[in-house]
């Protein structure tokens, strides 16, 4: 059984005494990476038996779970964990550090636990373990409590069977050197998209129904999120990146606006705004194949990047240092619609939060969602929408030259609000 992790999780054995976690921690994790509560109360009473010390010890674990997680290491705590106490307070500490939460449940028949309970030194009893059954067996709906995974064993041939894959999460793209072309909100501007990539130096053609795109220096194209909506040639511009991505030679973050046509197409009860009338209407005429393959690159959409050995971010709505290279809700939203400050301006809409100028990360972050006239390079940040849906430009940053070219709209395809959408991004 392949029980695949992310690279960076909190992972939880669960399961009652004498079940094989602590062996199998040692069998598939580095000893740095495993937090035992054992060797907690161990270090707290120097007697890892040493009941009494419990609330301590656990004192000690969460301490060092949260400092781990914070310095993005992988890490494993090895107790029972059969409670929905014990859980709840290790899964906060998971959200407040931005990382999934996996969980590898030991369900393993009484009578073997008891056995081999019986085979060792220091003893807990049946009684206990068979208490630590029950409550494992009460909590039947891990899932629900926030993990991300939950992988079941359920008898000692499938826990020593048991392999991990490490699996790098959807943002680790660091591999990828570039050099990059990245493009801005490009709202179903297709003919400004292609005399952008024109003047970016792509040759870019249409064959059997597929566009090829080729730079002859290699380069890759990055597409910050917000292909669709408003503009009047979306289904043009999302068949240009799919059939891009699909070739290898673009990549491309999600948008709120990709994140709400998927949430349309998913069946999803949504408010038609924003634009989105416009893309529902386009596609109207595409066959159900597109549709198909629509939902499947969207699906796949990742709501940031971490690109050359981490020095390049890419996200929609941009993203503070401290979220970089994580996966939880908050990533996502802070990814997809920028900070906010949880209060709403005289609209109504939820108030941004200035995060770049803030921003004092190592990496370059580069980011659109919000309109300006010209691009905002501030703080280790670039905001490349520069509203060529509402007639202004559209931009693309050349990495790592740091360059920027820009073309202009052909005329104005929406209206403004106050500087920024009629609707708010945030729909």
């Amino acid at each position: 059984m392949r029980l695949p992790l992310p690279e960076l999780a909190l992972v939880l054995l669960v399961g009652p005494a004498a079940s094989g976690k602590s062996t199998f921690a040692r069998r598939h994790f580095a000893p740095t990476e495993v937090v035992s509560s054992d060797e907690c109360r161990a270090l707290v009473a120097d007697d890892e038996g040493d009941q009494s010390a419990t609330r301590d010890a656990f004192d000690v674990l969460h301490v060092i779970v949260e400092k781990r997680l914070r310095r993005g290491r992988l890490t494993v705590v090895d107790a029972t964990n059969v409670q929905p106490d014990a859980r709840r307070s290790l899964l906060a500490l998971a959200r407040r550090t931005h990382v999934p939460a996996v969980a590898v449940v030991f369900d393993l028949p009484a009578e073997i636990c008891i056995a081999r309970d019986a085979a060792r030194p220091r003893r807990v009893g049946a009684e206990v373990i068979e208490k630590h059954l029950v409550d494992l067996h009460q909590s039947r709906h891990l899932g629900r409590e926030g993990f991300r995974q939950v992988h079941n064993l359920r008898s000692p041939e499938e826990v020593d069977g048991a392999s991990i894959v490490r699996v790098p999460l959807p943002s680790n793209r660091k591999g990828e050197q570039g050099p990059f072309d990245l493009v801005g909100d490009v709202h179903g501007c297709f003919d400004e998209l292609l005399a952008l990539l024109h003047e970016l130096g792509w040759q870019v053609e249409r064959q059997e129904g597929r566009f090829r795109l080729h730079h002859p220096e290699g380069r890759k194209l990055v597409f910050v999120g917000d292909l669709v909506d408003r503009g009047p040639k979306i289904v043009e511009v999302l068949q240009l990146a799919m059939d891009a991505v699909a070739d290898g030679v673009a990549l491309s973050v999600t948008g709120n606006h990709e994140a709400k046509l998927l949430r349309k197409l998913h069946g999803r009860d949504v408010r038609v705004s924003g634009g989105l009338e416009q893309t529902l209407e386009q596609l109207e005429a595409v066959e159900p194949a597109f549709l198909e393959r629509l939902v499947f690159f969207l699906s796949t959409l990742p709501h940031h990047f971490q690109l050359d050995e981490g020095r390049l971010v890419v996200a929609h709505g941009g993203l503070p240092a401290r979220m970089q290279g994580r996966d939880s809700p908050k990533v996502q939203a802070a990814a997809l619609y920028g900070e906010t400050t949880g209060r709403v301006d005289a609209q109504g809409y939820p108030e941004r939060r200035d995060w770049a100028s803030a921003y004092r990360g190592d990496a370059l972050v580069v980011y659109g969602h919000t309109p300006v006239e010209e691009p905002r390079v501030v703080s280790g940040t670039v905001n490349l929408d520069t509203g060529c849906v509402f007639g202004g430009k559209l931009t693309a940053l050349r990495y790592p030259e740091g360059a920027l070219v820009a073309v202009p709209a052909a005329r104005a395809y929406a209206e403004q609000r106050n500087g920024s959408a009629v609707v708010s991004d945030a729909c």
